[in-house]
C-alpha cells in the first residue's frame, strides 16, 4: 500500500512520531472493563491489563471513549468538562501521596456493593466512591505536595473555573447554572470570592481528584508505550450546555441554539443533541487559546485522538432552543456552503500545529463535499464503516478503502456486527419509510396495504421492515407504492441499497450463501476481511473480537447488546459491561485467533 503519501501531508511530523505501518487496534469504553480490583467501574489502572492483552494479540492502539467529568445522564459526549476526567474511573489503591490503609474496610465494602458483573454498570458507584475520596483527602495534608501545588498551577486555565463550578453545582443540585443568581450565573468578582473562601477545601479537593486522575492516565501511558501501544483519546467535539465551560465562557457559545444532525436515511427526523454549537467568532478573538489549551492538556494522556463529529469543523446542524422536539427545522451553521472550508480548514490547521498527538477523524454522517479532499490532504483518517462502504449499491471490495482511514464493522452508536446481521441487515427504518410515504400524500389504508405487502411481517421487528423476498425489483416496489414521480428515484435508492443486503455481503465475503449463519467461523471470516482492507488503521470495538468465542457470541447475539441507541434517552445506554474480566481476558483461547489475523493481514 502506498502509505508513503502520509509523509507530504501536513501530520507528516505525527506520523514520524508514531511510526507509519498498518495497525489493528481495539475500541472499548473504560465503563465497560472491569478486573479483580475494579471498584463497580473499570478503572485507569486496569487498561495496563488492555495494554497486556494488545500485546498477546497483536495490537498495537487502544481507542477509549472519552473519559471526562459526566452528568446526571452519565453519557460521555455531554460532558460537565472537556478537560476534568471523570472521577469515578480512579483506583482508590493507586491514588499518589494518600496511605489509605485506615479506609481498607471501606474499600473493601464498596467493592462488595457495587460488584462488577456483565451486565449494565450501576452509576451509584460514582457517588459513593467520591463520598469515600472526600474522606481520604481529609485525612492527608497537601500543602506539601509540591507535585500538586505545580499541577494546579499549570492548569490554572481551567481548573479553578470547573472546581468552582462543581462546588456551586453541589450546594445547587437541581438548577441550570442559567437560574444561579445574577452574580454567579454572570460571575461577577465579588460572588466567586465569596465562595472561594467559604468552600476552599471542597475546591482544593476536586483539583486534587483531577491531579489524582491525571497521576493514574500518565501511569497508564508510560506503561502502554513502553509496551509498544499507543492511546487514543476521544475528544468531544461539543460540551454540555450545563457544564464548566459553557459557563464560564458563555461567548464561546451560542446558548440560543441546539446542535445535532440533519435527517438521513437512519435517523429519519434527525437528531437534537442539546449541546450548544461553538461560536468560533469569540473563539477565534482569543487566539483559540480554548482548543490549544485542552489539546495540551489531552496530550498528557494520549498518542492520538480522535475528533468526534470531524464534519462539525466546517459546519453544524443547528435548531432553535426553543423550537420543536426533533431536528428536522434545522439548519447549518454557517448557512453559506461556501464558507463552510475555509471555516473548517481554519480550526483544523489550529489543532494540527497544537499538538504533537495525531488526529484520527469521525467523518459519519452527511458529509460536505470539501471533507473527504481535506482530510486526504492533511493526512487525516477517517472512518470506512464496512456495513455503509458501498458502491453502486454493492459493499466496497476491501481493496477500495481509503488508504487515510480506520476500517471498522460498528460503532459505539451502532448495533454490533452480529446484531446488524440478525436484526437489521436486509431491512429499512420503519420510522423512515413511514415519513417517506407522508412525504408523497399517500393515504393511510394505502400505506398500511403497502407495508403489509412490501415487508415480511415475521421477519420484521424492532422499528425494522424486512424486505418480502418476493419484492425482487424496484419495479414491482413501485407497482405496489404507486408514489408521485418526483419521489420515486428516493424509494428506489432505499430498496437498491437494501434488498437482499446479506446475499452482497456474502458475495463480498467470497463465501457460500450457505456458510452466513452467525457462528465464530463466520465472525472470524468477518474480522479477517476488514483487516485486508487498504485502511492504514483496523480499529475494532472489543465485542467484535469476544464473538470469536462461542460462549460470548452467544451473550451478546442480542438486540439490546449495544453501548448506545442514538436518539433515545435510556439507563441502558453507555452502561454495557464485557462478559468477561480482564483478567480471564488474557486467558481466553481465542488470543490465538485473533492474533492469527493480524498476523496474516500484516497488521503487526
Amino acid at each position: 500500500m502506498p502509505y508513503d503519501y502520509f509523509k507530504y501531508t501536513h501530520t507528516k511530523d505525527k506520523w514520524e512520531k508514531i511510526g507509519l505501518r498498518r495497525r489493528a487496534g481495539v475500541a472499548v469504553p473504560l465503563f465497560s472493563l472491569y478486573s479483580n480490583n475494579s471498584i463497580g467501574i473499570g478503572e485507569i489502572p486496569d487498561l495496563r491489563l488492555l495494554v497486556d492483552w494488545c500485546c498477546k494479540t497483536g495490537m498495537s492502539i487502544i481507542q477509549l471513549l472519552p473519559l471526562n467529568d459526566v452528568g446526571s445522564d452519565f453519557a460521555p459526549y455531554n460532558s460537565v468538562s472537556s478537560f476534568a476526567l471523570d472521577p469515578m474511573y480512579l483506583s482508590l489503591k493507586n491514588l499518589k501521596n494518600a496511605n489509605t490503609n485506615d479506609f481498607g474496610d471501606s474499600i473493601a465494602g464498596l467493592r462488595k456493593k457495587y460488584r462488577a458483573k456483565f451486565g449494565k454498570v450501576n452509576y451509584k458507584i460514582k457517588k459513593a466512591k467520591c463520598e469515600l475520596l472526600w474522606e481520604i483527602y481529609k485525612s492527608i495534608r497537601t500543602d506539601n505536595i509540591d507535585e500538586f501545588k505545580n499541577y494546579i498551577e499549570q492548569n490554572r486555565y481551567w481548573l479553578k473555573d470547573y472546581a468552582l463550578y462543581k462546588v456551586i453545582s453541589e450546594s445547587i443540585p437541581i438548577a441550570s447554572w442559567d437560574q444561579w443568581n445574577h452574580s454567579i450565573k454572570y460571575r461577577q468578582f465579588e460572588a466567586l470570592n465569596e465562595i472561594e473562601i467559604n468552600n476552599y477545601e471542597r475546591i482544593i479537593f476536586y483539583s486534587w481528584l483531577q491531579w489524582q486522575l491525571y497521576e493514574q492516565m500518565k501511569d497508564v501511558k508510560k506503561y502502554a508505550n513502553q509496551r509498544g501501544v499507543l492511546l487514543m483519546g476521544d475528544l468531544p467535539f461539543l460540551v454540555s450546555r450545563e457544564s464548566a465551560e459553557v459557563w464560564s465562557h458563555q461567548n464561546y457559545f451560542r446558548l440560543e441554539l441546539s446542535s445535532g444532525a440533519p435527517p438521513d436515511m437512519y435517523f429519519a427526523t434527525g437528531q437534537k443533541w442539546g449541546m450548544p454549537p461553538y461560536n468560533w467568532d469569540e473563539i477565534a478573538k482569543d487566539d483559540f487559546v480554548y482548543i490549544k489549551e485542552k489539546l495540551s492538556y489531552a496530550e498528557n494522556f494520549y498518542d492520538m485522538y480522535r475528533i468526534d463529529h470531524f464534519v462539525g469543523l466546517f459546519r453544524v446542524w443547528t435548531i432553535p432552543v426553543n423550537g420543536t422536539k426533533d431536528a428536522i427545522s434545522g439548519s447549518y451553521l454557517p448557512a453559506e456552503e461556501y464558507l463552510w472550508e475555509a471555516h473548517g480548514r481554519k480550526i483544523i490547521d489550529v489543532m494540527v500545529n497544537s499538538t504533537s498527538m495525531l488526529p484520527c477523524a469521525e467523518d459519519l454522517g452527511t458529509l460536505p463535499h470539501c471533507s473527504n479532499n481535506v482530510l486526504y490532504e492533511y493526512g487525516i483518517t477517517g472512518i470506512d464503516f464496512q456495513r455503509y462502504c458501498k458502491g453502486n449499491f454493492h459493499f466496497k471490495h476491501q481493496l477500495e478503502y481509503r488508504i487515510n482511514s480506520t476500517a471498522v464493522l460498528s460503532t459505539h452508536d451502532s448495533s454490533f456486527f452480529v446484531n446488524w446481521w440478525q436484526f437489521e441487515a436486509g431491512t429499512i427504518d420503519e420510522k423512515l419509510f413511514e415519513l417517506m410515504c407522508e412525504s408523497t400524500n399517500m393515504d393511510y389504508r394505502h400505506y398500511k396495504y403497502s407495508k403489509s405487502v412490501l415487508f415480511d411481517k415475521n421477519l420484521s421487528k424492532n422499528g425494522r421492515l424486512y424486505w418480502n423476498e418476493n419484492i425482487l425489483t424496484h419495479e414491482i416496489m413501485l407497482g405496489i407504492l404507486r408514489p408521485a414521480q418526483d419521489k420515486a428515484n428516493d424509494f428506489i435508492y432505499l430498496y437498491l441499497d437494501s434488498f437482499d443486503e446479506k446475499k452482497k455481503f456474502m458475495s463480498y465475503l467470497e463465501e457460500p450463501q450457505e456458510s452466513s449463519n452467525i457462528s465464530p467461523a463466520f465472525m472470524y471470516k468477518c474480522l479477517e476481511k476488514i483487516n485486508q482492507s487498504a485502511s492504514i488503521f483496523s480499529i475494532q470495538l472489543i465485542h467484535e473480537y469476544l464473538c470469536l468465542d462461542e460462549k460470548l457470541l452467544e451473550k451478546m447475539g442480542k438486540w439490546s447488546c449495544r453501548i448506545n441507541f442514538p436518539g433515545r434517552v435510556s439507563k441502558n445506554n453507555w452502561s454495557l459491561i464485557l462478559p468477561v474480566p480482564l483478567e480471564e481476558l488474557l486467558r481466553l483461547d481465542i488470543n490465538s485467533a485473533i492474533n492469527e489475523i493480524i498476523l496474516k493481514t500484516e497488521r503487526i
